[in-house]
């Protein structure tokens, strides 16, 4: 396959991907993900020049695997419901989770999504969506007024601004009523900070969110409910990492400015 050519934010995708492959290499690994093994080994880029961490390839992992449960979650109690995937980049959330009934969309760049055509064919339950999730016109392509719907929105909303926050999460409210949001969120500290990290200074990205309070954003609308915060340092999943790294991981979790610094937030809206 020839060598691929993707900009800024767009490259970051390949940050979580590279993770998951490599955690595959684990004996026991916290999330088995065969499809990232198989990518990684077809397309022609050099992830070491990503010069990524192996804290941040735990992190990643951490972070789908904690994602990936409340999914499972929210398809066992709710039959035919819609799954919104935004910013799904080379992930292969469709086919870790139990979605046999779900009607799943995946929604990125047109850039991301001709490349994820090379290992993902759509059907009359998974549909992939080219589109900026901060565009009007990819939310008229998926069905109205559901009720049983759930947004992941995982490793995208530092790179937008609050603004386009606000106003996704409002047309989505427009366009499919009620819904459940699940995303992963840094401090605004944290925010600041990730701009130092080796691979964000590589790919040129730029994140501008963070947000310190979860209440801060029920004060956007008055049907965005906080529903609960789940925190890295506190996962079941610490127990299959290495001692030491697994002690950095607990030791971190005394600390709220460290715990908080980057977690995964669920709301409710309407």
């Amino acid at each position: 396959m020839n060598e691929i050519v993707l900009t800024k934010e767009k490259e970051t995708m390949l940050i979580p991907l590279y993770g998951k492959a490599k955690e595959n290499e684990k004996e026991n690994p916290i999330l088995v993900d065969k499809k990232a093994v198989e990518i990684v080994k077809r397309i022609n880029y050099d992830f070491q020049s990503l010069r990524i961490q192996n804290k941040t390839n735990v992190m990643m992992c951490l972070r789908a695997k904690l994602i990936d449960n409340f999914v499972n979650e929210f398809l066992s109690k709710h039959d035919d419901c819609i799954v919104l995937h935004l910013g799904c980049g080379l992930d292969s959330r469709v086919y870790r989770t139990k979605n046999k009934n779900a009607d799943w969309y995946d929604v990125d760049y047109k850039e991301v999504i001709e490349l994820r055509r090379l290992f993902y064919d759509e059907s009359d339950r998974y549909h992939l969506i080219a589109s900026s999730v901060t565009q009007r016109e990819w939310i008229e392509k998926i069905p109205q007024n559901n009720g049983n719907c759930i947004v992941v929105a995982e490793g995208l909303f530092m790179y937008l601004k609050e603004e386009e926050i606000k106003t996704l999460i409002s047309r989505l409210y427009e366009r499919s009523g009620k819904y459940t949001l699940i995303f992963d969120a840094y401090s605004t500290l944290a925010a600041k900070k990730s701009m130092k990290h080796p691979s964000l200074q590589k790919t040129g990205a730029v994140v501008y969110w963070g947000i310190d309070n979860e209440v801060e954003m029920t004060k956007w609308h008055k049907d965005i409910k906080f529903i609960r915060e789940e925190y890295f340092t506190s996962s079941e999943e610490l127990n299959k990492l290495d001692s030491i790294t697994k002690l950095i991981f607990k030791m971190a979790g005394f600390f709220k400015i460290a715990k908080k610094a980057h977690r995964i937030l669920i709301y409710e809206i309407g």
